[in-house]
């Protein structure tokens, strides 16, 4: 009797493993979505033209488009992007959500409108975000530039620095055009202060 409950066992085992193996199952890949930070996000890039310094425009607004841009490059893979409350968020500008059980996941987003060089203390506080929050990777945009110290920080993690000209190569892709003043962006932000 021991013998042929042993049988049966491996031949249910049998049965199921060659089952696997003819069907295809799609692997899963559960994200956890839910976060209070989330805000609802607005459409800035049909307000851009020629004209439009990114390196000048509102804050809040320069969010809202680098989370309008990267949701139009998450959207082929059915992926999402979600923008986070303005305070108390982290660190987190946007979050996006990839399905895909292979290359995706979940990817934390920053956004830094600014003129002077973004040094490497953001990039490391990127790096402790993408630990902190459990992320695959994490992603800073910004309208300047950054240090060769930030580069060599971001190296071999998984941090993708994109500058401003990735960011004007990012809205173009997309069919939006903008430039990036640095210079003028510093005089009419001083004056508006």
């Amino acid at each position: 009797m021991l013998i042929q409950k042993s049988a049966l066992e491996n031949s249910k085992e049998l049965a199921v493993h060659n089952y696997i193996a003819s069907h295809p199952i799609a692997p899963l890949q559960k994200i956890d979505k839910d976060d209070k930070r989330f805000v609802e996000s607005y459409d800035v890039a049909y307000s851009l033209n020629e004209g439009t310094n990114l390196a000048a425009m509102d804050w809040k607004d320069f969010e809202h488009l680098i989370r309008e841009l990267f949701a139009k490059e998450f959207k082929a893979s059915g992926g999402e992007v979600k923008v986070t409350q303005a305070s108390r968020d982290g660190g987190v500008d946007a979050i996006a959500f990839d399905p895909d059980p292979i290359r995706g996941g979940k990817t934390v987003i920053q956004a830094k409108r600014y003129t002077n060089t973004v040094s490497v203390s953001a990039v490391r506080d990127l790096f402790g975000t993408v630990q902190h929050e459990g992320a695959n990777i994490g992603i800073l945009v910004t309208t300047s530039d950054y240090g060769p110290d930030a580069y060599e920080f971001a190296k071999d993690k998984p941090l993708k620095l994109l500058n401003g000209g990735n960011l004007l190569h990012m809205l173009q892709k997309h069919g939006h055009k903008a430039h990036i003043d640095i210079k003028a962006a510093k005089i009419e932000l001083a004056e508006n202060i």
